[in-house]
C-alpha cells in the first residue's frame, strides 16, 4: 500500500485566511490542525489546534490554569474573540514547524516513520511539482496498519 492509496482531501488554509474561519473549519471537522499552503496549493507549515488556543486563551489561564476556574462559562464562550482580525499567519509561531511531506509512491511504514519523527500527526503527500495531493492523518494512518 503507498501514501497515495492512504491519502485524503483535507482541508487548507493561506496565511491571509482568518483565524476565525481556521477555527471554524478545525471545529467543523474534527481535525488536530490545518495545513497552510501558498496560493499554488503548495504545502508550507501546519497550524495546530492547540496553537489556536494559544493565541486566543488569556495568557493568565496559560501561565496558571487554576485560574482558567475564575472565569466563568458565559465569558469562556467568548475566548475566541480574542483572536480579533488576527490571520492565520499571526497564529503561526515564530519557528514554524516543518511539515512532514512524502511523495505518492511512499510505503506506510515510511509515511509512520517521517510522522514519527517530526511529531506532527499529518504528512502531506506532494507529488514532483510540489503541490498537495492530500494528507495522511495519524488516525487513518492508523487504521490502515491495523486493518480496520
Amino acid at each position: 500500500m503507498r501514501a497515495r492509496d492512504v491519502a485524503r482531501p483535507f482541508s487548507t488554509v493561506t496565511e491571509s485566511t482568518s483565524a476565525r474561519e481556521a477555527v471554524t473549519v478545525l471545529a467543523a471537522q474534527d481535525l488536530p490542525g490545518l495545513v497552510v499552503v501558498d496560493g499554488r496549493g503548495r504545502p508550507l507549515t501546519v497550524l495546530a489546534g492547540t496553537q489556536v488556543l494559544r493565541m486566543a486563551l488569556p495568557s493568565y489561564c496559560q501561565d496558571d490554569p487554576a485560574l482558567a476556574r475564575v472565569v466563568d462559562e458565559n465569558a469562556a464562550d467568548l475566548i475566541f474573540e480574542g483572536l480579533g482580525d488576527r490571520t492565520v499567519a499571526e497564529l503561526l509561531p515564530r519557528s514554524r514547524p516543518e511539515l512532514p511531506v512524502v511523495a505518492p509512491e511512499a510505503t506506510v511504514l515510511e509515511v509512520a516513520s517521517v510522522m514519527a519523527r517530526s511529531n506532527v500527526p499529518l504528512v502531506a503527500v506532494v507529488g514532483a511539482d510540489k503541490v498537495m495531493t492530500g494528507v495522511i492523518t495519524l488516525d487513518g494512518l492508523l487504521d490502515r496498519m491495523l486493518g480496520t
